[in-house]
């Protein structure tokens, strides 16, 4: 991020500072980070900016958000130079070969046990069902993800503001270099490829994110259960950890169920 991006911006900002990854040189500063909490009015007239300065907000939450490192954006756990490009990936040959890894029955894996995992990803089992289809958007992609940064602040109160030069919120997250899903691919270029495909077939946006969580306001949600299905396996495709650490959603079909008319998609990697 560049001093050119701030001259840009009509917004004015509150104080904030430059925020260097801890692993590297110091040179890369791909995060401007909030010294304190951003207002969802703030976000959305940044967001509105976006097409002239290329900076997309995102508001960041903390595991420990009284801390004032704030991590992990406030300490830099970030790893923008590890990350390769978005553009380097086919989104569904990544969800196809994630769908493989995470139903293959392995004993030596018990999360969950091997007998538990083909009831948990009914009725495609071990079957990956390819990309659920996309549709014209219902509504405005703009418009329902400033009303997520609305909701989401009343919710956490604490986030803190972080602007990324980016083409869109997918991209964002490879080049702050967020590291969420490391447990599961260390490269986030590849989360975000997925992203960019949801940005289109679904109207998608990213609003904020945590240290292992991500939240997504959708345009045009499933609205029928058959396709809220094909929604759900690409949800565990690349996240399993939202059903498998879920008590409320303990298979796809359940899980399918909360995705239908929901105009927001939230994340947990464990």
């Amino acid at each position: 991020m560049t001093s050119e991006h701030h001259l840009l911006l009509e917004t004015p900002l509150p104080p904030g500072r430059m925020v260097a990854s801890d692993d590297g040189s110091g040179v890369n500063q791909p995060l401007w980070l909030s010294d304190g909490p951003a207002s969802a009015g703030l976000w959305t007239r940044i967001r509105a900016e976006h097409s002239r300065t290329g900076l997309w907000p995102l508001l960041l939450d903390s595991r420990d958000p009284r801390n004032d490192e704030f991590p992990p954006w406030g300490s830099g756990e970030l790893s923008p130079e590890r990350m390769s490009s978005p553009g380097a990936h086919d989104p569904a040959a990544l969800l196809a070969r994630w769908w493989r890894e995470h139903t293959v029955v392995d004993e030596e894996d018990d999360t969950p046990p091997p007998g538990d995992r083909l009831p948990v990803t009914a009725p495609f089992g071990q079957q990956w069902p390819d990309l659920a289809p996309g549709r014209p958007a219902a509504s405005d992609p703009d418009k329902e993800a400033d009303e997520h940064a609305h909701f989401f602040v009343s919710l956490r109160p604490r986030v803190r503001l972080g602007l990324i030069p980016a083409a869109s919120g997918a991209d964002a997250l490879a080049v702050v270099g967020w590291e969420g899903p490391v447990n599961y691919d260390n490269d986030t270029a590849k989360f975000s490829a997925v992203l960019r495909s949801w940005e289109q077939r679904f109207g998608a946006r990213v609003v904020a994110a945590g240290f292992d969580t991500l939240h997504l306001s959708v345009a045009t949600p499933p609205t029928q259960m058959e396709d809220a299905l094909l929604v759900a396996a690409e949800h565990f495709a690349f996240c399993p950890d939202n059903i498998w650490q879920s008590s409320h959603f303990p298979t796809l079909t359940s899980y399918a169920e909360r995705l239908v008319d929901t105009y927001f998609w939230d994340f947990w990697w464990d």
